[in-house]
């Protein structure tokens, strides 16, 4: 095959990837893109966006299935609900599909070469692809890594079998009548809250003292209730051992040490992620490494000239919107331009139920920083469009330095509030005070009011509590 020279070659198509090619390609940059398997990476094929879809699911059978109860204040009642779990399946892979082609259609606009293979360095400059065709050259000046993470493997529990990871989660056929979640982040809670509104016995073994440990606990309390009122058992401190001998149910040391066997169709296990720094020929680079990841600076570049590094393979916090964040930052950084970006307004979401969204400094890191705040807290039970939603189990919080009122970090736990991330995003990218969320009229009846009263309340003249 002819070789391929370029002025930028990126290596892998997830978020960060594909967006860091788009603009480059916007910006007339001659481009290709390698990707071993569906452009969209994790996120868009089997992770944020193929969960959310489940979870909307879920939420629909549930909503009806309380309805159908009897019990309710709105006065509706329905029939019994059906779940044809085989067909929501289905429908998640539409929406996959879709994505799919969108982001390719993009990536073909830009004038984006696509390149499908593994990828591997030669060099620094030099990157062989395996493709069906055979073995394709690539030079370019430079590069951009985004190969992404995978999830992490329990020794213990190896995948394989009923010991699954949330890839094979989003893809059952079924819904497991009794399924175990190893772990108790952000993703098992996700997806275990899921499977216990479609019908299944869901128990969740946790090794830290508490759920979502990233969060402080007045943000898990809202999200603990719920999971009881579901009726997943939460079981913390404990740790997995391994599958019994008949492979049908899981060893827990509990947190009194005790030995507790949970029946289980299925075990899903979300311990966290791990960065693909194999397979791609890290050991013919000389790059810098932070543990397990790959080191950057500020503008994500590598120890290596020309060599950029973005998304899930750099660390923590691994999400998708980072990685675009920092692909279009770098495609405009080889394009000559200025750019650098604050990873403070980073927002991080929790699709629980609750939902809990977190941008800024949580009070306690302010407090640990010796910073002097003032915080400002507004509860949903308050808000009127909260209790018209039956959301009323949650709370807007602020918080802001003493001595010039500047914004340090914001967070919501509460029914939707993920869709207030990008207001709380916005506060902290312009630099915002109290007085000037304070001051800004927020739309009534809307659960934003609640962050409006949040500031109002750091101010000391709070109106609606």
């Amino acid at each position: 095959m002819k070789d391929i020279s370029c002025k930028l070659l990126v290596i892998g198509a997830g978020p960060g990837g594909y967006v860091c090619a788009i603009r480059a390609g916007q910006l007339g940059i001659d481009t290709v893109i390698v990707e071993a398997s569906k452009p969209g990476g994790t996120c868009l094929n089997i992770g944020c966006i193929p969960s959310k879809a489940i979870i909307h699911a879920a939420e629909e059978y549930d909503r009806i299935v309380h309805l159908s109860s009897g019990r309710n204040s709105l006065g509706i009642s329905a029939a019994k609900p059906e779940l044809d779990f085989s067909q929501t399946i289905a429908w998640k892979d539409t929406i996959v599909g879709r994505l799919n082609s969108g982001v390719s259609s993009l990536l073909k606009r830009a004038k984006v070469k696509m390149v499908q293979g593994q990828a591997r360095f030669r060099d620094g400059k030099t990157v062989e692809v395996a493709t069906e065709m055979g073995h394709q050259i690539i030079r370019a000046e430079n590069v951009v890594i985004a190969t992404g993470s995978v999830p992490i493997e329990l020794p213990s529990l190896p995948f394989g079998g009923s010991v699954i990871s949330s890839t094979e989660a989003l893809a059952l056929s079924g819904i497991p009548e009794r399924l175990v979640v190893v772990g108790g982040g952000y993703i098992g809670l996700e997806l275990g809250t899921a499977f216990a509104k479609m019908g299944a016995n869901v128990t969740v073994v946790e090794a830290q003292a508490r759920i979502l440990p990233q969060y402080d606990a007045e943000l898990t309390k809202p999200v603990a209730k719920r999971l009881q009122a579901l009726g997943i058992q939460v079981m913390t401190g404990a740790k997995a051992k391994g599958l019994v001998r008949s492979g049908d149910a899981l060893l827990v040391e509990a947190g009194d040490g005790s030995e507790v066997t949970l029946a289980a169709d299925k075990i899903l296990v979300t311990v966290g992620r791990r960065p693909v720094t194999q397979g791609w020929g890290l050991e013919e680079l000389v790059l810098d490494m932070d543990g397990p990841f790959i080191r950057i600076g500020e503008r994500c570049q590598t120890s290596m000239r020309g060599i950029y590094a973005i998304g899930d393979v750099t660390g923590e916090p691994m999400l998708a919107h980072r990685a675009m964040a920092q692909g279009e930052m770098v495609a405009e950084i080889i394009a000559g331009h200025r750019r650098a970006w604050d990873k403070r307004s980073i927002p991080a979401v929790c699709f629980t139920d609750p939902e809990i969204v977190s941008v800024g400094l949580m009070p306690e890191d302010a407090k640990k920083a010796g910073t002097e705040i003032r915080l400002g807290h507004f509860p949903f039970s308050a808000n009127g469009r909260a209790m018209t939603k039956l959301g009323e189990d949650g709370f807007v919080r602020v918080t802001a330095r003493s001595d010039n009122h500047l914004v340090l970090g914001i967070q919501a736990v509460g029914h939707g509030v993920s869709e207030l991330a990008a207001a709380f995003g916005l506060a902290l990218e312009m630099g915002a005070r109290l007085e000037d969320i304070a001051g800004t009229i927020h739309a009534h009846p809307t659960q934003g009011e609640a962050f409006q009263e949040a500031a109002l309340k750091a101010l000391g003249h709070e109106l609606h509590i």
